[in-house]
């Protein structure tokens, strides 16, 4: 009897232990589990050395091993402008249409129109114009794209290495834009004629039919060169220049500077995604800076002859007729425009680089 209890005593430690180490083995088994499925989601999900994994998920094409060729960088440029400007170019008519209204003298008759806003404005060309208003002077746009786009886009990359310090493991803000501003001065002065074209067909749907100057995109070029000399064709080319260096810094630049912060804080990858915000982030910041010199752009391109002596004139005579205002005049079409035109020409450009280097050994 009295060893009764010590031998009922003994079986319960007994058990107890046992239960203790099973418990101690399963949760040394749920850690062991934990860990590896914390290990696979790093495997196929993070970045490892700074390269992707061959399991990362990716949207688009992959980043090819060999850099695409600055020929490729060239006319991957210009096609992916060109697809841009198809994409948003109602609304750059529209951004034309407000910069110079109140500066173009429409005969006020009852046809007389006012725009009011981006809706506004496109809704009232459609409706009084019709719907091809809406790509008036596209041919010359795409002119534009293809020579100007292809410089100031397609030739930094190799101005950016160009002007990088030997041995420099990074590229210096300094240096990245002083090659903006080179490609953009470079673009204006071999495209300038195609924008000034471009220009005029967009604010001539203002006019009645019998006050239209040109009646095609070849007529302009030979009805400018024979009124205002070769000279008209480079009409506003130094506030061109100070534009797209603007415009080059605060776009190119600024997404050279997001995309890589984005791939070196490993926040994205080097993608579609990754390639939209970048590109709208840089299309809102060049927008921002480059607005009251593109209406100064707009409306001396625009002009008769004589009517403004010169850029400054130009500029002086808009403060003073509508002040300070009338440099920010159609910036939320200048922004919807320039911000939807970076997401289609940064994402179309990355993605037709790696379509022609994967295309290159097949043409090979």
């Amino acid at each position: 009897m009295e060893g009764q209890p010590w031998s009922w005593a003994g079986k319960q430690g007994r058990s107890q232990l046992e239960r203790g180490v099973s418990a101690r083995q399963l949760l040394s088994g749920a850690r062991g589990m934990e860990q590896s499925w914390l290990q696979g989601v790093r495997t196929k999900v993070l970045p490892v050395h700074g390269k992707l994994s061959p399991s990362a998920t990716m949207v688009g094409l992959k980043p090819p091993e060999v850099p695409p060729t600055a020929a490729m960088k060239f006319v991957s440029a210009g096609m992916a402008g060109c697809i841009a400007d198809l994409c948003t170019f109602p609304l750059d008519t529209a951004k034309v249409r407000l910069q110079i209204q109140g500066e173009v003298r429409i005969p006020r008759t009852i046809s007389s129109v006012e725009y009011r806003g981006v809706l506004g404005t496109l809704s009232t060309m459609v409706r009084t114009e019709g719907a091809r208003s809406l790509y008036s002077g596209l041919a010359a746009g795409l002119q534009r794209q293809m020579s100007f786009a292809s410089i100031r886009i397609g030739l930094y990359d190799s101005v950016k290495q160009l002007y990088t310090p030997k041995g420099a493991e990074n590229t210096g803000m300094a240096t990245r834009l002083l090659a903006g501003c080179t490609t953009g001065a470079v673009a204006v002065a071999c495209a300038q004629p195609t924008d000034v074209v471009k220009v005029r067909f967009q604010a001539s749907g203002a006019l009645s039919d019998s006050a239209r100057r040109y009646s095609g995109t070849v007529d302009a070029y030979r009805t400018i060169a024979r009124e205002e000399g070769v000279r008209g064709l480079w009409r506003g080319t130094l506030p061109n220049i100070a534009r797209n260096a603007i415009i080059n810094c605060g776009e190119l630049v600024t997404y050279d500077l997001l995309k890589d912060a984005l791939l070196r804080a490993q926040l994205m990858t080097d993608n579609i995604p990754c390639h939209f915000v970048a590109a709208f982030g840089a299309g809102f910041c060049a927008t921002v800076v480059a607005s009251p010199v593109d209406v100064v752009k707009t409306r001396y391109m625009n002009a008769s002859p004589g009517q403004y002596r010169n850029a400054l004139s130009c500029l002086l005579a808009l403060l003073m007729q509508e002040g300070p205002a009338g440099l920010y005049k159609g910036f939320v079409p200048s922004f919807l425009r320039l911000g939807s035109w970076n997401v289609v020409m940064f994402v179309s450009y990355e993605q037709l680089q790696r379509t022609m280097v994967l295309a290159r050994p097949a043409l090979a």
